[in-house]
């Protein structure tokens, strides 16, 4: 599905990929861990063209995207955070990214999954940032894409929420998907998570599953793990 080989990006003079290799060939969830600086972020961005690395290559179902756009038509993105125009309703918003990305959609299902029917008509200004996030993932999962990026879903939502979208994740993973995932909530990708991604000062230090890493690093539970590999 997403194949990366030698990736290198700066900012400047500070180095935040550094030779980066990657390959996602089978469907399941990976969370791609790291602390802040890690180059989480600058990884997804580069993945989505929004970021030009200097050298190395991004292959998305073996088609290098290096000058062209359409690969982006099969990838949902859920960025942290969404910046809706206030001034529209959910409704309107949920219309007018259905005309611009020219898809079918399944938005009807995911509000009713989601139980935010009685907000359609609101304005997005006066949104709790809870449904506000919920509204963000109806948009980013509505269009069924084989590649589904997500940066931290899990923002301001609400227990019985995060038991919806794990079970959203799920399912679209029994579908074949594949699921990129950034977040700092450990319990919520032990939870979900098929593979982690450990990412530190560009480089990937580790590459493999939950009980893989917890081997490694001769710890219980993930967030220790994670502290082993720090430290």
């Amino acid at each position: 599905m997403v194949t990366v080989t030698n990736l290198h990006k700066r900012f400047g003079s500070q180095k935040v990929l550094n030779g980066l290799n990657l390959e996602t060939h089978l469907p399941g969830i990976i969370a791609v861990l790291g602390p802040n600086g890690s180059g989480k972020t600058t990884l997804i961005k580069s993945l989505l063209g929004m970021v030009i690395p200097q050298k190395g290559e991004i292959a998305v179902n073996g088609k290098e995207i290096r000058r062209q756009s359409d690969y982006r038509k099969e990838i949902d993105y859920l960025p942290q955070i969404a910046n809706f125009p206030g001034n529209l309703t959910v409704k309107e918003l949920i219309g007018m990214i259905k005309d611009l990305r020219g898809k079918p959609a399944r938005d009807k299902e995911l509000i009713a999954f989601f139980g935010i029917e009685s907000f359609l008509d609101k304005k997005l200004s006066k949104l709790s940032g809870g449904t506000r996030q919920k509204v963000n993932i109806v948009l980013c999962f509505m269009f069924d894409s084989p590649l589904i990026i997500l940066d931290e879903p899990t923002s301001g939502l609400d227990p019985a929420s995060l038991i919806k979208l794990r079970e959203l994740l799920q399912k679209e993973k029994a579908a074949g998907k594949t699921i990129i995932i950034t977040s700092h909530i450990m319990n919520f990708v032990e939870e979900t998570a098929d593979r982690i991604l450990f990412l530190l000062e560009g480089v990937i230090y580790f590459n493999g599953s939950i009980t893989e890493l917890k081997t490694q690093t001769g710890q219980d539970d993930l967030e220790h793990a994670i502290a082993q590999i720090l430290t």
